[in-house]
Order: structure tokens, then C-alpha cells, then sequence
């Protein structure tokens, strides 16, 4: 089987919101011996890319979304252990989340995986998360860096108190900042120490923070999924 066939078996399965076939056509890829970390990217998000679009022509709704979603992480559940793992000697804690008032977290959870596989230790607080929950963790476990993420321009404010709150508790975490209506500028407005417009920038961004974190980027990723603002209840 060509791998590009398997490509378009990954990126159908998506769109039918068939979670059997993803997995099956995952499998194929290890059968097959193509890369994971392509599989991924040319087949499992260029699908949800397209359901993106079916969404906001209306065609698809969050019904759809959230089996469509599924779908594509049946496919990740299948590849995630052939995703070369990097180490570091001193790994950098990670806590990562959806700001509160937001559920949209698929390109969250993308950057979780990457970041993962870089060598961080991830700490993943999910969607709607309260700002002092972002604190509270952040605090306890005296992470190297938190991920702010938000797909709703009604949330965006949300990261600047979270930054501010961190300072006022004294945390000495860095913050990166993500998602489709952030900007570098307003990144830098709110006092955010990286910003990152996709998973691929998300790590190229979290190891330049950490320049004693010296491992080769092996991975591209394709630009955090996006899904209407505004809309409740997308995973």
C-alpha cells in the first residue's frame, strides 16, 4: 500500500467520523513502516483541517465535531507509542490547559503530545479551566512552564489575569500562549513569555525558553485546529 493511500484513508476516516477505520488505517502505517509523526500530520489533521471547514460552511455541526474528533484520536491512540520518545537530563515541567469559558482543546491537545514527546513532562488541566486552578498547579508542583491556549476571543483576556495572578503568587513559571485569535503582539501585551501559532512552533518555542534542553526538532505538525468562536462543547 503507497503511503500516500494511507494518508487518504486517515484523512476519510476523520471526515466520516469513523473511529474503527482511523484506528485500522493507523495500524497500517506501523504495517507499513511510514513515519507516525507524518501519518499524523498528512492524514489525521489535514482531516479534521477539512471538518474545520465543513463546520464553518455550516455543513457540519458540533455533533459531528466532537465523532470527528474522536475518530482522529483513535488514530493517535494507535500510533502514540511508535512516537519517538527524546529525553533530557532534566526534564521541564509542563502544565498545560484550555483557559476558563473555553472547551475547544484539539489543538491543545496536539501540543500535549508533541511537547510530550520533546522530553517534557506534561501536566494537562483540560478544558475550562479555572485561572486559579492554572495557579494552584503551576505552584504545587513548581512547574519550568505553563501553556495557556484559547480559541474564543471572548477567553483571551483570561490569560493576562492568569500571568498576573502567577506573579502575585510568586510563581517563576514561564507562560507561553496559543490558538487562533492570539497574536505575538498580544502575546507580548500581556506579559507572556512565548507565543506559538502551532504545535510545531509550540516546541521549537518551549526549548528556546530552556537552552539546556539541547534535542533536534524532528517533528512538523500542521497549524492548530480552529473551530468557530463562540461555539460550546467541541473537544
Amino acid at each position: 500500500m503507497e503511503k500516500s493511500d494511507i494518508f487518504c484513508r486517515l484523512t476519510q476516516a476523520v471526515i466520516d467520523m469513523d473511529a474503527t477505520r482511523a484506528a485500522e488505517a493507523a495500524a497500517a502505517v506501523i504495517q507499513h513502516n511510514v513515519d507516525p509523526y507524518e501519518a499524523i500530520i498528512e492524514g489525521l489533521a489535514k482531516g479534521m483541517d477539512k471538518v474545520n471547514e465543513l463546520f464553518e460552511n455550516e455543513e457540519y455541526f458540533v455533533p459531528e465535531i466532537l465523532l470527528c474528533a474522536d475518530a482522529m484520536n483513535a488514530g493517535i491512540d494507535v500510533l502514540r507509542p511508535y512516537l519517538p520518545k527524546e529525553t533530557t537530563w532534566n526534564k521541564k515541567k509542563v502544565v498545560i490547559g484550555v483557559v476558563k469559558g473555553d472547551t475547544h482543546d484539539i489543538g491543545k491537545n496536539l501540543v500535549k503530545i508533541m511537547l510530550d514527546n520533546a522530553g517534557f513532562e506534561m501536566h494537562d488541566l483540560g478544558r475550562n479551566v479555572p485561572y486559579a486552578k492554572f495557579v494552584d498547579i503551576a505552584g504545587e508542583l513548581k512547574a519550568d512552564l505553563v501553556c495557556l491556549s484559547t480559541l474564543m476571543t471572548t477567553t483571551m483576556d483570561g490569560m493576562q489575569v492568569i500571568i498576573e495572578d502567577l506573579k502575585k503568587a510568586g510563581i517563576a513559571s514561564r507562560v507561553m500562549v496559543g490558538g487562533g485569535p492570539i497574536s505575538p503582539g498580544f502575546a507580548k501585551n500581556i506579559g507572556a513569555d512565548g507565543y506559538a501559532k502551532n504545535a510545531t512552533e509550540a516546541v521549537k518555542v518551549a526549548k528556546g525558553l530552556f537552552q539546556e534542553i539541547h534535542v533536534p526538532l524532528i517533528l512538523k505538525t500542521p497549524e492548530l485546529v480552529s473551530v468557530r468562536r463562540g461555539q460550546e462543547g467541541v473537544r
